[in-house]
């Protein structure tokens, strides 16, 4: 059984869930430890789930139904199981295959999205990436979670999904921190080219991009890097997992954050001079 997220979008679902199959055993006129009997596990098991603090397995979610005498919801409870799994899920399950995959999953998501907030402290974010520095990037990555190694091919794959930037009907407004410019992700020709792509998508209409000075009078304090697709989901990437968070009291918390990361930022000539020293500092 998957653990449940500390995120409250997972919470939210797992209770959606839990309620749906209370309703199921209720409409059935039985009760927990007559579901428990039947289903021939303990009736502590059934508390555990009715109540969300112990995540159903498919197996469950089917003898619970079939028991019930409601075989007919057991596969949409099943798909609602598996989508509250999404919210929160470990990069060894998502990447245990490779990083191409993975790079070729989002590519829908990245399309049809017309708004992106994006907010970095570690990294080049994805969008400008080059494909040195994506492939610097990646190799670590791969390296550190011991994945198979398809590092070109996720490239490839993270460079067509960059396409977005150019193409179609999209908005960007991308923050950084100003130590991101000075990470050394590949060697000095590596960084040089990444820092010089980032002072021409400077010029791209649909890009905004913000860098926060190291030295600035900060109000909000650096936190996890994360992106906001059209104001209703956030993912952020926590070392172990990857995380999806769409309950709106939530989201509302990082586009508050965004706002006042983006009220710190600088643009323009000063986002450009902080660009130009990092480049000089290669040398």
């Amino acid at each position: 059984m998957q653990p449940t997220s500390p995120s409250s979008s997972v919470q939210a679902a797992r209770r959606q869930l839990a309620e749906r199959l209370r309703e199921v055993r209720l409409d059935a006129g039985i009760t927990k430890r007559e579901l428990a009997a039947r289903c021939q596990w303990s009736e502590a098991k059934s508390s555990r789930i009715e109540n969300a603090r112990t995540a159903p397995s498919d197996e469950d979610i089917t003898a619970w139904c079939r028991v019930c005498g409601a075989q007919s919801q057991a596969p949409d409870l099943i798909a609602a199981n598996r989508q509250a799994d999404s919210l929160y899920v470990q990069w060894r399950r998502l990447q245990r295959t490779g990083l191409k995959q993975l790079q070729q999953s989002t590519i829908p998501l990245y399309q049809r999205t017309r708004h992106f907030n994006v907010y970095c402290h570690n990294v080049v974010p994805g969008f400008l990436q080059t494909p040195g520095y994506a492939s610097a990037l990646l190799r670590a990555i791969a390296s550190f979670r011991d994945v198979p190694d398809d590092v070109t091919e996720a490239v490839e794959a993270r460079m067509e999904r960059s396409r977005i930037i150019r193409d179609g009907d999209h908005r960007f407004g991308i923050v950084i921190e100003e130590a991101v410019l000075g990470y050394r992700l590949g060697d000095a020709s590596v960084m040089s080219a990444q820092l010089g792509h980032l002072l021409s998508v400077m010029e791209l209409p649909a890009v905004s991009l913000g860098i926060i000075p190291t030295a600035s009078q900060r109000t909000m304090w650096p936190i996890e890097s994360f992106t906001i697709f059209d104001n209703k989901r956030v993912d952020h990437e926590p070392l172990s997992a990857s995380v999806k968070i769409t309950a709106p009291d939530e989201v509302s918390q990082y586009l508050k954050a965004f706002a006042a990361l983006h009220r710190q930022a600088v643009y323009g000539a000063k986002a450009r001079t902080l660009i130009l020293k990092a480049i000089e500092a290669l040398h």
